[in-house]
């Protein structure tokens, strides 16, 4: 049975086109990998889908009776609101179903036998429902889920904007498991996650009967939970059934295919046009070369997809550093209050060092602390010599309306347009990107522009927050291989550990010290 229908879908931004004629179906019980390049149009789709945005043509159409719950990844949580407010908005609809109740319990003394008759059935059709829903130990089902993941050692009353991006990402994933959706859809759901909660909703995605669409680039968690993959590329969505290694073979041989059949064509058009320039002037052959014009014009010409440019990493180097990188003596870091123990860390030059942890024990606040960003509580840090150093931050600044151009030579105004453009181009940006506003491109294309301003400053040292977030599989695969080539200092902090699985000197489990372990 199918439970989302999209037929004949077409949209773009400007004139740069994101979908040509998509159709799409979502069947009961299906786990779908929705995958593709940045910038394909992955999170649009979703959004398209979801009502957020409308297409220029085509049809969208779900079951009825159907609750969808969207995880998104640009989800803005307001300033003022505590943890345990957005988890209770999960059951919004409840409660204006009991100020449905309060309202018919109020016109109550003033109704008449036969309306009075008509309020009681209502009132108990409404409280029905509320205990169906199990409206009335609504604060002991949100403790349970903020439990399992890890809120309630946060407080749930803290204001969701002093959340840490992890954190953030666990209050929306808590509230959507508490609504119960029949349909879940998820965008870049493991993004700031930590290993442990990242293996706690693999288990329960695997476990999930309801049909779900998952967009993600963490190729082995993708793997572990779906059976059908829908690709995007050029424009196009396609289907295979299987996961995503599945999909690679049958990908591979569907392009090798239509490569040969592109090539085999492309010779038959080039003696068909040989023979009618050399025998159409001719009267005696006229008729033949009129008939070979004529199957030309009726031919079906293969067109083989684009290839999306690759990007190519090459991290500018600074002079060589001091032996000594950083230095922390009986640092505490935090806010208000301490995050962690006192920190007694050092790094050497030439160390490629990983952070790993869960979400909001401090790991970005000590990257900002060793920069001087953020005052530590007590203690200090003491930089090394001749440090040159480049700092990726998790998130760009929202709202920016700058273009990706803009962004690029405000960092460097000597540039010219050229340098500007190549630059951007070798980050796997294309044209029309370029030419872009940075908050209309999706999460993995804003990451290569910040990537582009790093890798055109000359550094030997690195500072990176979360730099796989959003990126598509050739972009982690090519910053990887830069980081090896990399010979400068790396500070990293990372939730994938076959990204720094051989480029990592020395991991640091940031849990030693840390004081909240949520």
């Amino acid at each position: 049975m199918s439970v989302l229908n999209v037929e004949h879908l077409t949209h773009g931004f400007g004139d740069r086109a994101i979908f040509q004629d998509v159709s799409f179906r979502l069947l009961k019980g299906e786990h779908i990998g929705l995958i593709g390049a940045n910038g394909e149009g992955k999170s649009s789709f979703m959004n398209i889908i979801t009502g957020k945005l409308q297409p220029d043509e085509g049809k969208v159409e779900w079951s009825k009776r159907v609750r969808v719950g969207y995880l998104d990844q640009h989800t803005v949580l307001e300033k003022g609101m505590t943890i345990r407010e957005v988890l209770k908005g999960a059951f919004a609809f409840l409660f204006q179903m009991e100020e449905q109740m309060n309202d018919i319990c109020d016109r109550m003394g003033e109704a008449d036998e036969d309306s009075m008759n008509t309020m009681m059935e209502e009132l108990g059709t409404i409280q029905d429902l509320l205990m169906a829903h199990d409206f009335y130990i609504i604060d002991s089902k949100v403790e349970e889920v903020a439990r399992a993941l890890g809120l309630t050692d946060i407080g749930l009353d803290k204001d969701v904007t002093e959340l840490s991006g992890g954190q953030r990402t666990k209050v929306l994933l808590g509230k959507l498991l508490l609504e119960k959706p029949d349909i879940l859809l998820l965008d870049e759901p493991t993004n700031y996650l930590d290993t442990v909660h990242i293996d706690w909703l693999k288990r329960y995605l695997q476990e999930y009967e309801n049909a779900f669409i998952l967009i993600s680039h963490d190729i082995p968690f993708l793997n572990s939970v779906i059976n059908i993959i829908y690709h995007m590329e050029n424009q196009s969505l396609d289907r295979y059934v299987g996961d995503y290694e599945k999909f690679q073979e049958v990908y591979a041989v569907k392009r090798s295919q239509l490569e040969s059949a592109y090539k085999r064509q492309q010779q038959e058009i080039a003696e068909l046009e040989d023979f009618v320039a050399r025998n159409k002037a001719r009267v005696s052959t006229r008729n033949m070369a009129m008939s070979r014009q004529k199957k030309l014009d009726k031919m079906d010409v293969i067109e083989l997809a684009k290839d999306r440019p690759k990007p190519e990493f090459h991290f500018m180097e600074a002079r060589t550093a001091g032996k000594m990188i950083f230095e922390t003596k009986d640092m505490v870091i935090g806010y208000e209050e301490p995050l962690s123990r006192s920190l007694n860390l050092s790094m050497e030059r030439g160390e490629k060092v990983v952070l790993v942890g869960a979400n909001g024990i401090g790991k970005t606040t000590l990257l900002k602390s060793i920069l001087g960003q953020v005052r530590s509580l007590s203690g200090s840090v003491e930089l090394g010599d001749y440090l040159s150093i480049g700092y990726f931050e998790q998130e760009m600044t929202p709202g920016n309306t700058t273009t990706c151009i803009e962004e690029i030579w405000k960092e460097f105004p000597s540039y010219t347009q050229y340098q500007v453009r190549s630059a951007l181009a070798k980050c796997g940006l294309t044209t029309k990107h370029i030419e872009s506003q940075v908050r209309v491109l999706s999460g993995g294309e804003q990451a290569k522009v910040r990537l582009c301003k790093l890798l055109n400053r000359e550094s030997n040292v690195l500072l990176l927050d979360e730099p796989t977030n959003h990126l598509d599989v050739d972009a982690k695969d090519e910053l990887k291989r830069a980081l090896k080539a990399y010979k400068g200092s790396i500070l990293l902090i990372c939730h994938e550990p076959e990204f720094y699985e051989g480029l990592a000197t020395r991991v640091i489990d940031c849990k030693e010290w840390a004081l909240r372990l949520s």
